[in-house]
């Protein structure tokens, strides 16, 4: 071998070792992101309520929290969950159930590089996890559920598309969660039932350029949630998912709340520019756009 090969096979070994120490600092990050999930559980026992009960380990925001908080209420018949909008699944509102309570679940995102991603991770062979590529639509959405084993009585589903949230939701009807996480748009206020129309390929970015017209209202979701039979607990501080549980499965320690009372104003802003600079809009400005854009009452 000349010097040059010498040198590519070299350069190609620290590479090859490169890769290996970033993987086991990202294992080793994910350790103790659960083992500070861990701490916080143990330390948020006594919380009263939801927003007491908040933290975060693998959630965007304060869902894991709240989703342990209300695992210490709620009398869960199957330790089974489902969540779909999960992109690559570090970040996400089931992951720290997975790893920290060892339940089993369904995962769905219509990226194929994402489902690669989950499926060369650790917890995929070390979790009864399922991930699945599919792009939800209210017309696919029974099906695969049942097409991966899952109906019936379950103990969680998470819903976060980022568009036809109110649309698939009304749709399922094979499973039955204990425990409902639903994103809802604060844009829209809590006062109207309103919801962006039904569209099979819709996505966010495409729908309109500000990125805030999608999905639905709180009211819109909590009506439809109630016609279903499920209680609305309350919503997270950064105002953008809402908590629900089976009315039959209720105990008297979570009081239902109404929206009037649940909502919580979203605080982060990303609204956009047609160039797609953020626009830092206001809540009146950005709910001027949204109420000028086609919305369907329910």
């Amino acid at each position: 071998m000349n010097l040059f090969g010498k040198k590519r096979a070299s350069n190609a070994k620290e590479l090859e070792n490169l890769q290996k120490e970033i993987k086991r600092i990202s294992s080793r990050m994910m350790r103790m992101q659960e083992a500070l999930g861990r701490i916080e559980t143990r330390q948020c026992t006594s919380a009263a309520d939801l927003r007491e009960s908040e933290f975060r380990a693998f959630s965007q925001w304060g869902e894991d929290g709240i989703i342990q908080f209300l695992l210490r209420h709620v009398k869960v018949p199957r330790e089974i969950f489902v969540e779909f909008g999960v992109e690559s699944y570090v970040e996400a509102n089931t992951r720290f159930l997975l790893t920290n309570n060892n339940w089993s679940g369904l995962v769905i995102d219509g990226s194929c590089d994402n489902i690669r991603r989950i499926k060369r991770s650790a917890i995929y062979w070390q979790h009864n996890l399922k991930a699945v590529e599919a792009f939800v639509t209210r017309d696919n959405i029974n099906a695969l559920l049942v097409e991966n084993g899952i109906s019936d009585d379950i103990g969680l589903l998470s819903i976060d598309i980022d568009g036809n949230d109110y649309w698939v939701w009304k749709a399922i009807d094979v499973i039955s969660p204990a425990i409902l996480v639903l994103e809802y748009n604060a844009r829209f206020g809590p006062d109207e039932a309103v919801t962006v129309p039904y569209d099979a390929q819709f996505t966010r970015a495409k729908a309109h350029f500000s990125h805030i017209y999608y999905g639905a209202s709180l009211r819109a979701l909590t009506q439809l949630s109630q016609q279903k039979g499920y209680a609305l607990i309350g919503c997270n501080t950064a105002g953008n998912n809402a908590f629900y549980v089976r009315e039959d499965l209720l105990p008297p320690t979570l009081p239902r709340r109404s929206v009037e009372d649940a909502f919580v104003a979203n605080k982060f802003r990303e609204s956009r520019k047609a160039d797609g600079a953020l626009a830092m809009m206001n809540f009146e400005q950005e709910q001027k756009l949204l109420f000028s854009l086609p919305l369907e009452r329910v």
